[in-house]
Formats: structure tokens, sequence, C-alpha cells
């Protein structure tokens, strides 16, 4: 046995959800260790989608930085990019102006070694070759057991966090109750090479058997494929595919024979969705996989995943070092759970329509239409990019903006200009004061908020056109969690950081 390795957070699972979870805490000050059963990053093709939403926080936190495509100055124009909804083209998302792009591309190996190094960086020990055998919790803190090269080793800790993908150890072995729904369907994917150049067209082809999805990654030949028989469940899932099971899937949905050879990667997979009960059991948390799986249509997994992160950063971080309300991390669950059960429904929604029956063509065409020419398309693109998402609020006589996601909006501020990027890329809560010291906002919220100093950066800016409030409490994640005329502010910051401010004397600095 190797020995005791302590920390104020474990997050077992080193893919992207764990990795960014870890930046965020490491940020904060937070002693974190994450545990990885892998030796490194894997290079199977994973997800390559990031939708507007996540996009939109993790430029907020500063993370994108050097990634193509990601920046748009406040004040430029909307942006849009189109998307297929149910393998039907014409899904046009769109941003505010002043955003980043609505649709990332990226591959998931990417983002992992760049969340990887800058947790590194930020004082994360990743233990890497170490496969988690035991998790269990008392009164005042987890344990998790794992065996790695050197042999075995016990991190203990007050927290323990499960990003561990869908066959989530941490959610087995802490007893966490699920909400299932049985497969229904069978896909399979792979990289391989046509026998015959062009044998598959590029792009999305319904046949009466089902779906080949086709995406040209090579020259000569070399296609990413993906299958849909929606016929019945396989019944060897967890038996590893062949390229002849492929070769012989593809063939029969296309209806002629299709020859393919040298094949990088195979995997199957089914429409096969899971949620938890709850996100947190006591001093164990789950995020992304572990905690929520759907069919992977729409590309939307790696999204939910990067926002439950970034929502549970913070509130994990500020419970840790003592400046956090009573019920804050509770607030995980609450915000997240119902987040990621929507996209279960919306993923079920859309494998309906990919259903090959002819009784459902005229479905088909009208939701083409709607998509194509109606303010339903915008709807769905607002649901599938997340930006719909409204947080719940605290009490009924909350502002209709408390929940809200405050936009990028250009400020000018006693410092100078700036925008709402700008100012939370430190990850501190914001308390924005608009007008000067004789308007309408000189009513004392600014002496209300003194107590949370060592929390809550105060940032007084001139009215902005289209923000018609007097003051506003904007969280880390870019959330508005209080505006003038819902409640007193200083109830507010209780509930999210304490009664009277700093409780342990601990303030939250910057994280850059």
């Amino acid at each position: 046995m190797v020995g005791d390795v302590r920390a104020e957070v474990v997050v077992v699972g080193g893919g992207p959800v764990g990795l960014l979870l870890a930046c965020e805490l490491a940020g904060y000050g937070v002693r974190t260790v994450v545990v990885e059963e892998r030796q490194g990053v894997s290079k199977r093709p994973k997800a390559t989608t990031m939708h507007a939403r996540a996009v939109q926080c993790l430029v907020r936190r500063g993370y994108l930085g050097g990634f193509a495509g990601v920046g748009a100055p406040a004040g430029s124009g909307p942006v849009s990019g189109g998307f297929h909804f149910a393998g039907m083209p014409g899904l046009v998302i769109s941003v505010p102006a002043g955003e980043p792009v609505p649709v990332m591309k990226c591959p998931q190996e990417e983002l992992e070694r760049h969340f990887e190094e800058r947790a590194r960086a930020a004082g994360v020990v990743v233990l890497r070759g170490h496969r988690v055998s035991g998790v269990r919790q008392g009164l005042d803190g987890a344990r998790v057991t794992a065996v790695g090269p050197r042999g075995q080793v016990e991190c203990v800790s007050p927290y323990v966090v499960g990003a561990d993908g869908a066959r989530s150890v941490v959610r087995e072995l802490a007893g966490f109750d699920s909400w299932t729904y049985p497969a229904t369907v069978s896909a399979m994917a792979g990289d391989v090479r046509l026998e015959e150049a062009g044998a598959l067209e590029a792009g999305w082809h319904r046949t009466a058997r089902g779906w080949l999805v086709v995406k040209d990654v090579t020259a000569g030949g070399g296609v990413r494929l993906r299958t849909l028989n929606c016929e019945g469940a396989s019944g060897v899932r967890d038996v590893p595919l062949t390229l002849q099971e492929l070769r012989r899937e593809v063939s029969w949905i296309a209806g002629r024979e299709i020859g393919m050879g040298a094949p990088q990667w195979l995997s199957r997979f089914s429409d096969f969705s899971r949620l938890v009960g709850s996100y947190r059991k006591e001093r164990i948390l789950l995020a992304g996989d572990a905690a929520h799986v759907h069919f992977p249509i729409g590309g939307q997994g790696l999204s939910t995943g990067v926002l439950d992160a970034l929502n549970l950063g913070w509130k994990l971080a500020f419970t840790v070092r003592g400046v956090a309300g009573a019920g804050l991390l509770d607030t995980y669950d609450q915000e997240r759970r119902p987040a990621a059960q929507r996209v279960i429904d919306h993923t079920r929604a859309q494998l309906a329509l990919m259903r090959p029956d002819a009784e459902l063509d005229p479905l088909r065409a009208v939701f083409g239409e709607l998509l194509a020419n109606g303010p339903e398309g915008g709807v769905l693109a607002s649901m599938v990019s997340g930006q719909d998402t409204v947080l719940p609020a605290r009490g009924a006589d909350s502002s209709p903006l408390e929940g809200s996601f405050l936009r990028n909006v250009a400020l000018t501020t006693e410092e100078g200009r700036t925008d709402v990027i700008g100012l939370l890329s430190e990850g501190r809560p914001l308390l924005l004061l608009f007008g000067d010291e004789t308007g309408a906002c000189a009513g004392g919220y600014e002496e209300q908020a003194r107590a949370w100093a060592g929390v809550l950066r105060v940032v007084r800016a001139e009215p902005v056109a289209g923000v018609v409030c007097e003051a506003m409490l904007v969280r880390p994640d870019g959330y508005v969690g209080w505006a003038a005329g819902g409640g007193e502010l200083g109830s507010a910051l209780g509930a999210l950081f304490g009664e009277g401010g700093v409780v342990h004397g601990r303030s939250v600095g910057a994280v850059r």
C-alpha cells in the first residue's frame, strides 16, 4: 500500500467533465486530486460538439482562449450556426451580439488535454492509471480506495465527485438510485476505409431499415460511419464490435453490399438512458455521464456535462472554503437534474422522429417545415443549445430576472470599458450597480453587501440599454442570482454565501 493522499476534494474520472471541475476547484484554492483509470488521454473519437450555453459559460470562466472561433467582442452582430435535428437539416442556432460561436466543434481529446494542462498548472494532482475499488463516507468526509502502478492508494477528503462516465464506479459503490429507460434500438460506429471510394456519400441517409450517417475523415475512402437499427435493442451490448458485424449492418441498412476494411476503432451503443434520483448523496456528488446518460443524437452530452461542472465547481469550492449558504450545494441537484431530464426527453423525442416507419413521413414533413419556416425552429434551437435554461428562483417575490442568463453586454465602469465576460473571468460573483452614487441605485445596495466584501466584487457601471434594472447579483457561472425589486439583497447574499458573509474568515480571491 502506497499510503494516504489527502485533499479537500477527490474527483474520480479524468475526462473533460472531471478535469474541468478540478480546474474550477483549484482556481478557488481548493486542494484537488483527480483519480483516473486510463494511463493517458484517449485518442478514440468521442464527443466533438459543444453548444452555445456551454461555450458561453466556458468563455466567461476564461477556458477557451486559443480555440479558434470562440471570440466575439461585445457589440458585434448576432452569430448563427447550422445544425441537424433528427437527421433533418435546417435547425439554426443563433446567439446574441457579443457572444461566442453557437456551435463549437472540437475533438474531446483536445479538450481533455487543455483542461488537464490547466488543472496541473493550478496544482491539481492527477493520478493516472489508478482504478477505483472502494468508495465510502462518514460524518466528516469520504475515502476513495484505488489501485495503481505502485499499489493501493487511499484518497481522503471532505467531498468526492464521481465524474467517471456512464459506467460510474462511484455511482454504483455509493448506492445512488436511478431512473432508467431501457434500450429500444441498436447502433454502431467506427472509422473504416471503404473498398470502393465513394460507395457511400457523406451525409444522413434514411432507408426502410434504418439510418446511415457518413462523414469523410481521410482522402481515399476513409469514413466515419454510424448506423441506427430500429428493429430492437442488441443483446450483445458488452461484446466488442467486429468489422464483419459493422459491414453486415451497413450493407443491410443500405440494401446493397458495402465493402470496408482497415478499422481504426469500432463501437456499439443504444438509446438506453439513465438519470440518478439525486446528484448528491451527503458528501458524494455526481457529474456528467455518471449522473445522466442519453441517446447521443444532437451532440448534447458533452455540453450537459460541462454545464454540470461549471455549476458545481464554484458551489463546492465555496462550501469547502466556508463561504457558502447552508443550502447552496443542494441547489446543484435542483438546477442540473431537471436540465438533464429535459435533454433525455428531447433526445427520446428526436429518436421517435428518426424511426424509419413510413407512417411517420407526414410528421417528419411537418417538423421539416417548422424548422425551416416557423418560430418553432428557434424554440428547438434554444432547447438543443441550452439557451432556454432558466434556473428556479428562490421565492415567489423574486425578480423575473432571477435565474436568467446575463448576456454579454459592453459596460463602462470606473475602471474603463469592459464587458460581462471580462468581469466574470476572475470567478467571483458580481454585484452590478447601474448608475452613479447620486442616481437611482444609491439605495444602499453597496452598504448591504459590505459584509460579503471578501466574496463579492462590486462594480458600478453606466446604465445599459436593454438592461432595465438598477442592481443585479451575477453568479460566477453567469446566471442572475438576484435583481433589484426581488426581495432583500442581504437575504439573497446570505442564501448564496452564508449569513454574515465570510463564515470562517477565508475570502475568495481571483481565480486566475
